[in-house]
């Protein structure tokens, strides 16, 4: 079986209520569209530091 990994890279830090959601949304949307179940996706944020990120030559922080 294919088991999705989902990476979710953010600048800054989110709060554990935010990170279920975001996880919820995305699990959910695997399994409407691409029929994976949920106890087979894995989804991983990453929270860097703003001073660790840049658009373009500017950094975020």
């Amino acid at each position: 079986m294919n088991m999705p990994y989902v990476n979710v890279k953010v600048a800054g830090s989110l709060t554990k209520e935010q990170k279920e959601e975001i996880a919820k949304d995305i699990v959910d949307s695997l399994l409407r569209v691409a029929k994976k179940p949920k106890d087979a996706t894995y989804v991983v944020f990453d929270e860097v530091s703003r001073e660790n990120w840049a658009v373009g030559d500017k950094l975020l922080a």
